[in-house]
């Protein structure tokens, strides 16, 4: 009987497992621009805990707030949702200790290049700058975008005006609205006269080109209870700008307030019926940082340490296997895992995309 009942079991297993039987039908991507991978799987860098590395103003306060006894405490203090629910639940890529590098593949180490090797699954070397010129490239968005499960149902939301050149919003036709655009998506009229008033209201700290991730969260949290995205992409970014003018106090308060947007989003989206048990969340950069107290604000070509990333990803269909091991993933894989957990063959549309990663779909 012991034997029946474990072969039935094994059978049962399976049978969840089999091609058609996948659960996840939506896609939530969300990028953080620049954030390093040492203070993801560290916690708060002590070396820049100073005023002239870290630009630090207030010292015993930002030390208060994220730094605790040991690494693992730190940095469950600076990203809790990714350290208690998408690490614990999901997968998360890039760790070195565990011998698992992440890297981008493209030489640039920087935006444009990254964000376009991110989804697109290719890498472009004629993209060598950031200025805003049509991404001549298809990018997984797009590719969903003209299916018809899909269609009209994909949506960009970014704090950096290029987005809308990356994802080419004029040949893709998905939904764009990126920095300081007007609101044209609420849950009421009074909801879209406030959210207005803060793209009025609001210092243009980065001139035009950048918005404060509040903004981009808001609006992208309105479109999505409004129009229920099948997949949405929010493309957050002042882990990057406060990085350049070395803050590092305000890089680890935006780190701690972007993972606190993106729990914000992924709890409402689990008490919707479309998307409970139902979504797979895809969490990235589009690279890294300098690795020394002298060049972590920076990146770029000659900056070492730049190509280094890191990935995480949560769903119906990944396996629990938090960090994983021995594994090395590259920045051009997430185009291809974005189609793969919706079930879908990025390289049949890109042939050259390289492939999703490895064991986030069973």
């Amino acid at each position: 009987m012991r034997t029946l009942a474990l072969a039935c079991f094994a059978l049962a297993s399976t049978a969840i497992l089999l091609p058609g039987q996948r659960q996840t039908e939506n896609v939530l991507l969300v990028t953080l621009d620049g954030l390093r991978w040492q203070d993801v799987f560290g916690g708060a860098d002590n070396r820049m805990m100073n005023v002239k590395d870290g630009g630090v103003k207030d010292l015993l306060a930002t030390r208060k707030r994220f730094t605790r006894g040991d690494k693992l405490k730190s940095r469950e203090v600076l990203m809790p949702f990714l350290w208690q629910v998408i690490a614990k639940q999901g997968q998360v890529f890039g760790d070195p200790a565990s011998n698992a590098k992440a890297n981008i593949v493209n030489t640039m180490k920087f935006s444009y290049p990254g964000y376009s090797e991110l989804i697109c699954g290719v890498v472009d070397e004629t993209i060598q700058s950031n200025n805003k010129l049509p991404n001549p490239n298809v990018n997984v968005l797009e590719y969903l975008n003209s299916l018809q499960p899909y269609r009209g149902k994909v949506a960009t939301f970014a704090s950096w005006d290029v987005h809308e050149h990356i994802v080419n919003k004029a040949r893709s036709g998905i939904m764009c609205e990126v920095a300081w655009q007007p609101i044209t998506v609420a849950t009421s009229i009074q909801r879209k006269i406030e959210l207005q008033q803060m793209v009025d209201l609001l210092p243009r700290y980065w001139d035009n080109s950048v918005c404060f991730d509040a903004l981009t969260f808001h609006r992208a949290k309105e479109y999505l209870m409004v129009n229920k995205p099948r997949v949405l992409y929010v493309a957050l970014g002042e882990t990057d700008e406060w990085a350049h003018a070395r803050r590092y106090d305000l890089y680890l308060q935006m780190a701690q307030r972007n993972d606190t947007m993106v729990r914000e989003l992924w709890q409402w989206m689990q008490q919707d019926p479309q998307y409970k048990d139902k979504t797979t969340l895809v969490l990235t950069v589009d690279h890294g940082r300098g690795r020394t107290p002298r060049d972590w604000i920076d990146h770029g070509k000659n900056v070492a340490g730049a190509e280094e990333i890191w990935m995480a990803v949560m769903g119906p269909d990944t396996e629990a296997l938090g960090i994983r091991k021995d594994v090395h993933a590259t920045q051009s894989m997430i185009a291809s895992t974005v189609a793969a957990v919706l079930g879908e063959d990025f390289q049949k549309r890109v042939a050259n995309a390289a492939p999703p990663l490895p064991g986030v779909t069973r």
